[in-house]
């Protein structure tokens, strides 16, 4: 591995920033299936993979979405190319037997709903992350939130119960005259401990 260049930690990081507005431009299909491509191979324990996604690109559909939102969400959301409702999937483990080495895996989550929802909250989280670094690393941006009523969106878009949501995440092409000042960041010395 080497060090990846300034510029890139510029796009992905340093400079990259939570959107409040976008541009009316769109945003392919082709390029929601690059950024989950590269989501997709973010590290997540046992390789649970417990995320899941819709990618609200319509009118209609980011209408349905609408009485979930809080009202300084509603516009920014309805404005924006997408929205991805990232959710994590509770019965993952279903899949484990495909996408593990040890098909046992199954069983160990099965058997211990505890486990099971906690590893599906820790690891769709995880990659709702390397979701926003993907889209940020193929030159979108993105602006999550969590200010919606979860139920809500429980209620419209996963009615089985299977799938819970964890955050919203707006993608597309940033309107920069719509950013908020930068706010502040603990230093290394409040937030790390060395050992």
């Amino acid at each position: 591995m080497t060090k990846i260049s300034a510029d890139a930690l510029k796009q992905l990081f340093l400079d990259a920033r939570t959107q409040n507005g976008f541009l009316d431009k769109p945003v392919s299909d082709e390029q929601l299936r690059e950024l989950y491509d590269i989501a997709k191979m973010g590290a997540t324990s046992m390789n649970t993979q417990p995320m899941r996604v819709i990618f609200l690109r319509t009118k209609e559909a980011k209408q349905r979405l609408a009485p979930a939102l809080s009202p300084g969400n509603l516009d920014k959301t309805m404005a924006a190319p997408v929205t991805a409702i990232v959710a994590r999937d509770m019965q993952f483990y279903e899949y484990m037997p495909e996408i593990w080495h040890n098909p046992a895996a199954r069983e160990t989550f099965a058997s211990n709903a505890p486990m099971a929802q906690a590893t599906a909250v820790r690891n769709a989280t995880l990659q709702g992350a390397y979701l926003m670094i993907a889209a940020r690393a193929i030159g979108l941006d993105c602006g999550p939130m969590s200010g919606f009523d979860i139920a809500k969106v429980n209620a419209e878009f996963f009615p089985d119960g299977r799938c819970q949501t964890d955050f919203l995440c707006n993608i597309g092409y940033g309107d920069t005259s719509k950013l908020m000042g930068r706010q502040p960041r603990h230093s290394f010395e409040r937030a790390c401990t060395l050992l």
